[in-house]
């Protein structure tokens, strides 16, 4: 990896830290210290620009984007199952809860062996790099040393990412040959993960944070939810779950509990200024109230949710509402590692949810009223939403900020954007990136400063 702490990048840069407005930085200076961290950000009418630029280049700490290249923040990945990715792509015809007793438990079961952990787990965070995503939420399984070496995998790649045991301990819904043998185990594990992250010799940085995972209501006992929201208010972990996903689970925790899954997780001390929510398709005005008091956010996964969710997560009105939201793959209910493909998507389903999908219905009846957003918002979401949900300091470019950054190639001879110069302005630029970017467009990735993948040298 080549090293560009204590450079110069100097190119356009495109962010959003606000949703719904987008920030172009054309020909910035974006200065880099040690740490990885940005402290400065410099403009071409800034007083220092010219001399801070004449004195990297004399110092050769000066990196220039090429022609037809521009810098935008590292994607914020909220929800991924690390150990679904051998099945990307496969048995998205079924519902969610047949899903995971015929193809994703015993999928996840095979985690006890080390050799097939080390294989899957570095495919995929290699391919999650390479197409642009730097920090990732990462659900495991229940096997503590495969889930050590997901650790381990993140910190010599260079993933920032966080890290949860899969605790699941119900009988009455998961099988016999995958789940925690009890509660004090599906705890004793979630502890040892703690620790082991925290004390990692490579991770002075930080880079790897542990997550308290109860995979959802469904696969715990109270028991063991109440053991996991004591221990979140002990240790101040981020928690990462499901909440009220599809018709099944969504019904199935309020005949259960007699309550929606967020005041379920309210009840146990889940829902924390620190909590991941993936889906939440489901929830009500007053759970997302409840949401947004406790400073929650919610992985929004359009395109898993098109499969298995059964209905649009209402993104706008969360929104509105004060929740904190980012975007996630959701691999592998999701059929794509892209978090860029569910920005699409993201635009897409809440047009659809707007308009209707009912060609029979009248088009007065057929939708949900002011549900869209636009690019802008999910550009947004893909990277400084998803960093606002985990109180990281990523997903733009300003002082004080990690320099995650990927740097998209408009002139790849792969890739699949196409630029006129003389019709496209740099909104325009930046809109054909969000839309048609793929993986052979993203030309380098850097994670705190360092180059971590792609296709060129910083």
């Amino acid at each position: 990896m080549s090293n560009v702490r204590n450079k110069l990048v100097h190119g356009t840069f495109f962010h959003a830290p606000h949703r719904g407005e987008i920030e172009i930085l054309e020909g910035a200076l974006v200065s880099i210290d040690a740490d990885g961290a940005i402290d400065a950000v410099l403009r071409p009418a800034d007083l220092d620009y010219e001399a801070s630029k004449t004195a990297a280049g004399r110092a050769g700490t000066l990196v220039t984007l090429a022609p037809g290249c521009f810098a935008l923040p590292g994607l914020v990945d909220l929800h991924i199952h690390a150990p679904q990715y051998p099945q990307l792509g496969t048995a998205l015809h079924v519902p969610l809860e047949v899903w995971l007793h015929q193809h994703t438990f015993p999928l996840e079961a095979r985690y006890s062996d080390v050799a097939f952990a080390k294989r899957a787990y570095a495919a995929l965070v290699s391919d999650l790099l390479a197409l642009g995503t730097t920090t990732a939420v990462l659900f495991a399984t229940i096997h503590d040393e495969a889930t050590r070496i997901l650790v381990d995998t993140c910190l010599e790649c260079g993933l920032r990412a966080l890290i949860g045991k899969v605790a699941m301990d119900n009988p009455e819904s998961c099988p016999d040959y995958y789940r925690d043998a009890s509660a004090a185990v599906a705890l004793e594990g979630t502890r040892a993960l703690i620790d082991y992250v925290r004390a990692h010799p490579a991770n002075d940085g930080k880079f790897v944070l542990p997550a308290i995972t109860p995979r959802f209501i469904p696969a715990c006992t109270d028991a063991l939810l109440r053991d996991l929201g004591e221990l979140a208010s002990e240790c101040g972990c981020h928690v990462q779950t499901h909440c009220s996903e599809s018709d099944w689970e969504h019904g199935y925790v309020l005949n259960r509990q007699g309550v929606t899954d967020t005041v379920a997780l309210d009840s146990f001390k889940l829902l924390t200024r620190h909590t991941v929510l993936a889906h939440s398709n489901f929830v009500s005005g007053p759970d997302m109230e409840l949401i947004a008091r406790r400073g929650s956010g919610v992985a929004h996964c359009p395109l898993s949710n098109t499969y298995f969710s059964n209905a649009a997560f209402p993104l706008r009105q969360a929104l509105a509402k004060g929740v904190r939201v980012g975007l996630g793959t959701d691999i592998s209910g999701g059929p794509s590692a892209s978090l860029l493909e569910n920005c699409r998507m993201a635009v897409t389903a809440s047009r659809m949810l707007e308009d209707g999908v009912d060609p029979e219905v009248p088009p007065e009846r057929r939708g949900r009223r002011d549900a869209r957003v636009d690019w802008k918002t999910g550009f947004h979401l893909a990277t400084a939403g998803g960093a606002d949900v985990l109180d990281l300091p990523v997903g733009s470019f300003a002082p004080g900020r990690q320099f995650d950054a990927i740097v998209v190639d408009t002139g790849a001879p792969l890739g699949t954007i196409r630029i006129f110069d003389d019709i496209d302005d740099p909104e325009r630029v930046l809109q054909k990136i969000i839309y048609s970017a793929s993986r052979a467009s993203i030309r380098d990735v850097w994670v705190a400063g360092r180059r971590v993948a792609g296709a060129a040298e910083a």
